[in-house]
C-alpha cells in the first residue's frame, strides 16, 4: 500500500489533518540548556498525499554533545545557518498543521526553545505522539522504539538518528499507526499546545538543597536550628542575595513562600500586607526583623541531617504515609494499602493461571461492577484493560455493555464477548492466545509493591497514568518530592501543570494526550532529603472517580521501553483526588507502589498537606 493511500483519512473526520511530520537531533536532553543541530520536516495532505519537504544542519554555536550517537561534529556543523536564519521557513511548514513526532513532546520542547530564542512565536497550536497513539493502539512489538515500530510495520531504516531518514521512517511508521487506530476506532491523542514545558515555566536553576531536617518553628528567644524553612520579605537593608547567601551557608532552608511549615519569616514591616505577612500572621508563623534575625545567624544551633540514603538496616514495614494534615479518606478507600510484594514470577507461575495471557476488556455494569471485575481479572493472572486495543484478547459484557460504542468494533474485530458469569469459572488458557512481547510486565494489585533494579543504569523511570476520555471534565497528575517528615523541602517539589518540572530536572510532567500523562523520575539527581515521590491525580471540575472510571498505572524504565509493571487502579467512587503511586526508599533501595488512595477533597487540601504554599 503506498503512503498517500494508507494516509488517505479525508472520509473520516476524526483522523483528517493536515500533518506536519518532524525530526530534531540535539547536542542535549534538555530543551532549555541544549541546541537543535539538525531538523528536517516533511508535510502532508489529509489524503495522504507528500506536499513539502526540508532539512538542514544548524551551526548551534556550542558544543554539539554526544557525536557517538548522531555524528555531527563542530567541524561538520561550522558552515550550517543557525536557526534563526532558517526559523521563518520551519514556521511556515509547521503553521496550520498537527506537528507529529515520536516523543513529540521533546521535538515540540526543542522548537519552542529555539522559536523563543530566535524571538520568535512557534505557530503549533496541536501536536501528535506517535509513542503515544501506539501505546493506546498496543501493536505486538518489541518496545516502542523507532527502530522497534519501524521492523514491526515494515518500515525500512537505512541511518538511524539522521534526522531526514528518521523522518522518513516516522512517515511508515506513522501510516501504519494512523491505520491501525481506525481499524480500532482509537481516538487520536492530539495535544493542545503550547505544551506543559513552555518556556516560560523552564525552572530556575537549582538552589543547594538543605542538609538538615526541618526541627518545626522558631520560638521567640530561642536560637535558630540548621533546617529551619525561612522566608523573607519587604526592603532590606543587607542586600537580598547577601542575605541568602549567609542563611543557606550556616545551614537554613530559604523558602520562596509562607505556610505553615515555614519556621520563621523575616520582614522589617510585618503589617506591610504582602502576602508572605498575611500568610504569615493566618498561620502563627514567628516574625522577627532583619537585626535580630542577623543576631541569630551568629549562633545558629546544630539540626538533624536527612537520613542516610543508604541505611545499613531496613526501616520496619509500613502502609504508604498520607499527608498529615489531610482529611481522612473517602469511605470507599479506608482500607489499607499496605505492602503487597510482587516478585517477579517464572513463566511455568505465571502460565499457571488460567488468565496468565489474557488481556480483558470490561464494558457495562455499575462502578463497582466493572471495579470487582477487574479485580478478579487480576487475581486470575491477567490485565485489565481500560480501553479497546491491539492487544485486548477477550471482551466480559455487563448489564448495558452491549450499547457501548466499542461493541461494532468488538464485533468487527472478532473478539471473544463473554457474559460476566465467565468470571466466576474461567476456563484454562486458550492455546491460540499468543504470548505478547511484554509478558514479563507486572500484573499489581491495589497496594502491590515491586523493588527496582540497583544496577547503575536503572535511575530513569517513567510513570504513566491513563484513562478513559472524558467529556466533562480534565484530569491533572501532579508529583510531589518528600523528605523524612513526607514534606517538600522547596515549593519547587511538587511539580504540576504549571510547574512541569522541579529544579534540579530529576521530576518532569510529560503530556501526551488527553487520556495520559506521565511523571519521569531520575533517581540519580534527586536530592538527599528525598524519600519518596507520591503521584497523584486530580479532577478539574465536578466529576469525581467514580463517573472517570479505572486509571491504569504503567510503569517503565523509559519514554519507549516495555512496561516493567502496570496496575489498574478503579476502587475510587466519590473522591476527587486519588494518590496513584509512589517511588520510596526501602532500606538501600528504591520500591514502586501502585497506592489507588482517593479523598473527597480537591487537590489543594493535598497540596497544604505535603508542605506547599499555594497564592
Amino acid at each position: 500500500m503506498s503512503l498517500a493511500a494508507a494516509l488517505d483519512v479525508s472520509h473520516l473526520a476524526d483522523y483528517a489533518y493536515d500533518w506536519a511530520l518532524v525530526d530534531v537531533e540535539t547536542s542535549g536532553l534538555i530543551a532549555r540548556r541544549d541546541r537543535i543541530l539538525s531538523i528536517a520536516v516533511l508535510t502532508f495532505g489529509p489524503d495522504g498525499t507528500q506536499t513539502d519537504e526540508y532539512s538542514t544542519l544548524l551551526n548551534p554555536g556550542c558544543d554539539p554533545g554526544p557525536v557517538h550517537i548522531h555524528g555531527l561534529t563542530a567541524e561538520r556543523l561550522s558552515g550550517a545557518p543557525t536557526f534563526g536564519h532558517v526559523a521563518g521557513r520551519i514556521g511556515a511548514l509547521l503553521q496550520d498543521r498537527v506537528m507529529v513526532a515520536h516523543n513529540a513532546q521533546f521535538d515540540y520542547d526543542f522548537l519552542a526553545h529555539e522559536f523563543a530564542r530566535a524571538r520568535l512565536c512557534l505557530p503549533v497550536t496541536q501536536r501528535l505522539c506517535t509513542l503515544a497513539l501506539n501505546r493506546r493502539v498496543e501493536p505486538p512489538s518489541v518496545d516502542l522504539s523507532l527502530a522497534s515500530l519501524a521492523a514491526h510495520y515494515g518500515v525500512p531504516q537505512t541511518r538511524a538518528h539522521d534526522a531526514l531518514d528518521d523522518t522518513r521512517v516516522l512517515a511508515g511508521i506513522f501510516r501504519s499507526s494512523l491505520s491501525e487506530a481506525a481499524r480500532l476506532d482509537v481516538p487520536l491523542p492530539l495535544v493542545p499546545c503550547p505544551p506543559r514545558q513552555d518556556p516560560q515555566f523552564a525552572p530556575n536553576p537549582p538552589k543547594a538543597p538543605c542538609a538538615y531536617r526541618n526541627p518545626g518553628r522558631l520560638t521567640p528567644g530561642s536560637p535558630l536550628v540548621q533546617g529551619m524553612k525561612v522566608a523573607i520579605t519587604g526592603e532590606t537593608a543587607t542586600s537580598r542575595a547577601e542575605l541568602v547567601a549567609r542563611s543557606v551557608a550556616v545551614g537554613l532552608n530559604i523558602m520562596s513562600s509562607v505556610s505553615r511549615h515555614t519556621s520563621a519569616l523575616v520582614t522589617n514591616d510585618a503589617a506591610s500586607g504582602s502576602a508572605k505577612a498575611r500568610r504569615a500572621i493566618a498561620e502563627g508563623v514567628t516574625v522577627i526583623d532583619e537585626h535580630e534575625f542577623l543576631k541569630l545567624l551568629g549562633e545558629v544551633s546544630p539540626g538533624t541531617p536527612h537520613e542516610n540514603q543508604t541505611p545499613k538496616k531496613a526501616p520496619a514495614a509500613a502502609t504508604p504515609a498520607m499527608p498529615p494534615t489531610t482529611p481522612t479518606p473517602s469511605p470507599a478507600a479506608t482500607a489499607a494499602v499496605a505492602d503487597v510484594p510482587a516478585p517477579r514470577r517464572p513463566e511455568s507461575a505465571r502460565s499457571a493461571k488460567p488468565f496468565g495471557r489474557r488481556r480483558i476488556l470490561i464494558l457495562g455494569g455499575t462502578h463497582e461492577e466493572a471495579s470487582a471485575a477487574r479485580a478478579r481479572v487480576v487475581e486470575l493472572g491477567g490485565a485489565a484493560a481500560i480501553n479497546l486495543s491491539a492487544s485486548v484478547t477477550d471482551v466480559v459484557l455487563f448489564p448495558g455493555g452491549e450499547l457501548d460504542r466499542r461493541m461494532t468494533r468488538i464485533t468487527a474485530l472478532e473478539l471473544p464477548v463473554h457474559a460476566h458469569g465467565w468470571l466466576g469459572s474461567p476456563t484454562s488458557e486458550s492455546a491460540d492466545v499468543p504470548a505478547p512481547d511484554h509478558e514479563m510486565t507486572e500484573v499489581l494489585p491495589r497496594g502491590g509493591v515491586i523493588d527496582l533494579p540497583t544496577r547503575a543504569t536503572a535511575g530513569h523511570w517513567h510513570v504513566s497514568a491513563s484513562w478513559a476520555q472524558q467529556t466533562n471534565c480534565e484530569i491533572d497528575v501532579v508529583a510531589f518530592v518528600l523528605d523524612e517528615d513526607e514534606q517538600v523541602s522547596c515549593d519547587g517539589d511538587f511539580v504540576f501543570y504549571s510547574a512541569p518540572e522541579s529544579p534540579d530536572g530529576a521530576i518532569r510532567l510529560l503530556c501526551d494526550g488527553p487520556t495520559e500523562q506521565t511523571i519521569a523520575v531520575d533517581l540519580a539527581a534527586l536530592p538527599p532529603a528525598a524519600h519518596r515521590i507520591a503521584i497523584a491525580a486530580a479532577i478539574d471540575g465536578a466529576a469525581t472517580f467514580g463517573d472517570v472510571g479505572a486509571v491504569q498505572m504503567t510503569l517503565a524504565p523509559g519514554v519507549d521501553a516495555p512496561a516493567t509493571a502496570q496496575a489498574t487502579l478503579d476502587a475510587a467512587t466519590s473522591e476527587r483526588t486519588l494518590l496513584l503511586a509512589e517511588i520510596y526508599r526501602r532500606g538501600p533501595r528504591w520500591r514502586f507502589r501502585a497506592v489507588g488512595q482517593g479523598y473527597d477533597h480537591g487537590l489543594e487540601t493535598l497540596v497544604r498537606g505535603y508542605g506547599v504554599d499555594l497564592e
